[in-house]
Formats: structure tokens, sequence, C-alpha cells
């Protein structure tokens, strides 16, 4: 059984509890040793355009921003779709710290060694 985690997430700020839910399972995994990825799609690159998730929250409690500083803190790979992010006007500047642009077959590769969950 592989050790990798990727976590792909399709909703944003339009979906608070699934979207914190994805950077929640993103944190737990890398706390449990794995080695984890988050992925972003779709809606979901609005998580890592600076300023968006600041008042994030699941109605679990669970603070968005709280989740994305541990993962960025611990060098997770946190990376989002290029082409959906371009086609909303956010740009590699327009990134979080540690967030960076990344494509179709990267997300192919990196799932074809791990254990992925989509949200």
């Amino acid at each position: 059984m592989s050790n990798n985690v990727v976590i792909v997430c399709s909703c944003g700020t339009d979906n608070p509890n699934r979207s914190s839910r994805a950077i929640h399972l993103a944190t737990i995994a890398h706390k449990e040793g794995k080695n984890v990825s988050l992925f972003l799609l779709d809606e979901a690159v609005y998580l890592v355009k600076k300023g968006m998730i600041n008042h994030l929250q699941a109605a679990t409690g669970d603070v968005a921003d709280d989740l994305m500083t541990y993962l960025q803190a611990h060098d997770v790979p946190i990376l989002a779709c290029t082409p959906c992010a371009k086609s909303r006007q956010i740009f590699e500047d327009d990134l979080i710290d540690r967030a960076r642009m990344a494509t179709a077959v990267e997300l192919i590769n990196l799932c074809s060694d791990a254990a992925v969950i989509s949200l």
C-alpha cells in the first residue's frame, strides 16, 4: 500500500463545508505521516487566491485559513489547476505562499501511485 495521498477538491467558497473538509483531510493525512498533496480544480482554485479564505469556516468549526496555514508551514504541495485558475483570472502572483499552478498531467501522475480522495 502506498504512503501517498492526493486530496482533490473542486468546490471553493461556494461550499465551505466540502472545501474546508478537503483542507482538513490534507492536514490530517500529513499529521499521520502520509505524503500528501492537495490538488484544486474548478471553483476550488479560489481557495489559494490571496485573501479568499480568510473567513471560510465549515459547520463543524474547522477554519480553512488555519488549516491552509498548517499545510503551508509544512511544505505540503498545494496545486491549483492551471486552466481552471487562468479562466478565473487567477495567476501565479495571486496565489498564497507555497501554492503553485499545475496541469492535469501532474494530477494524473500524482494519482497513479496514491490513495485519492475527491471532494
